[in-house]
């Protein structure tokens, strides 16, 4: 049998993929840190369609706001769908915040609290550590004995002492917390194997499993720098094979405070095309329309090239560009748009060469048209005088590109 050359690539399916032992959980926090972004909100209704297009994409965990009226009838009409999705509220560690779960029938909660000392010395002066751990604890417990399953979060991990971290990691899981979500919360960590911690992910990631007694764990990170997805990812490779399972937490479109949080859809796509995660593929496809649909429901609006969603993300202008994609898509798109429910989309503006212009009129016409068709030569002509001047920065419009082939004598 001969082997297959390794650069002879012929499409996305040929990427070499990695193996993982472990297993990656998508745990959306969109309806809980996404819309804590400046700017934005979204109505009960809207958040009911958005868990809904979430689970489709293959997200199998959905954190939650509980405190305000909105959030507590879109979690009832939210369970009322039955969705195929865990939901889980976010708590404080207040015994208060835990009874208000109950009451709205949660099964999972989540509940924060700082871990770095920048954090409990400016809260809480007058608290010793000792204190701290005694009221996390109590709140776990409490969960516990309710039938909660509990996720801790220690807020601000990646800038913790590490001797308080794994204590309170430890203390934790003997009250029977099940996971431990390690967050980025200023968003500087690293994910170079050769940082030490507090805010080197391979390195915290090690030291969790080899001295603490937590069965899993969580990274929720920010992009300040903007290494969220990075970060994300290289968590996920540091778990591989110390972990059963890891979860990710993340939010459509990178929503959240400040820079935002790591984008659900650029992780689940390098989970399917990097490390072949086949339970995301056929979730893929709901990508874009979850993203508009986000956008819509929360205000957030979408760059036109953000990857996978954005409405440029597989437009093409430039002349070598369109000439490549017309002859082989694989050529300028690491896979199909169709993957994640996108379109391509072939512009006509500044940079646009005779192939792209040919083809596109070709189309409008319904007819052949030969490279040395004067007038094909005269509709390039106008195209580029159009943007000699260097005023119109902008593709060209439909009705303005079919007025040019007008003009040219190709369409009547």
């Amino acid at each position: 049998m001969t082997k297959k050359n390794t650069f002879d690539l012929t499409s996305y399916d040929d990427y070499n993929k990695l193996h993982l032992t472990v297993e990656p959980i998508i745990d959306d926090c969109t309806l809980r840190d996404g819309i804590q972004m400046p700017g934005t909100a979204v109505a009960p209704r809207h958040a009911v369609h958005i868990v809904y297009l979430l689970a489709a994409m293959g997200v199998e965990r959905v954190e939650v706001h509980q405190y305000r009226k909105p959030d507590q009838e879109a979690i009832k009409l939210i369970q009322n769908m039955n969705f195929n999705v865990r939901l889980a509220s976010w708590c404080r560690a207040s015994r208060d915040d835990i009874d208000l779960a109950l009451r709205l029938d949660m099964e999972e909660i989540g509940i924060s609290h700082p871990v770095s000392y920048i954090h409990l010395k400016s809260k809480w002066p007058k608290l010793s550590t000792d204190d701290i751990l005694s009221r996390v604890v109590d709140s776990v417990e409490y969960a516990r004995e309710h039938g909660l399953v509990t996720f801790v979060h220690g807020e601000d991990g990646t800038r913790a002492d590490w001797n308080f971290e794994r204590k309170f990691i430890n203390a934790i899981a003997d009250a029977g917390a099940e996971t431990y979500r390690i967050c980025d919360t200023v968003g500087i960590a690293t994910s170079d194997p050769r940082a030490g911690l507090p805010n080197g992910i391979p390195m915290k990631v090690r030291k969790i499993k080899e001295e603490t007694k937590i069965k899993n764990i969580e990274i929720h990170t920010h992009d300040d720098l903007g290494n969220s997805v990075e970060n994300t990812i290289a968590t996920i490779k540091a778990a591989n094979g110390l972990f059963d399972k890891v979860y990710l937490s993340t939010t459509m479109l990178g929503m959240g405070e400040r820079s935002g949080n790591a984008e659900t859809e650029k992780v689940m796509l390098n989970l399917y095309l990097h490390y072949g995660v086949k339970k995301f593929e056929n979730g893929l496809y709901w990508l874009k329309e979850a993203a508009d649909y986000v956008s819509f429901a929360t205000g957030c609006v979408i760059p036109p090239n953000k990857a996978i969603v954005g409405e440029t993300a597989f437009a093409h202008e430039s002349g070598i560009h369109t000439h490549g994609v017309l002859k082989n898509p694989f050529t300028y798109e690491p896979y199909p748009p169709k993957l994640v429910g996108n379109v391509r989309r072939l512009t006509i503006g500044k940079q646009s060469g005779k192939a792209i212009i040919k083809h596109l009129t070709e189309e409008l016409t319904r007819s052949m048209i030969t490279s040395e068709d004067p007038k094909l030569q005269n509709l390039i002509s106008m195209v580029k005088e159009i943007y000699e001047s260097g005023v119109r920065k902008s593709s060209l419009k439909i009705n303005e590109f079919n007025d040019l082939v007008r003009k040219a004598g190709l369409m009547k």
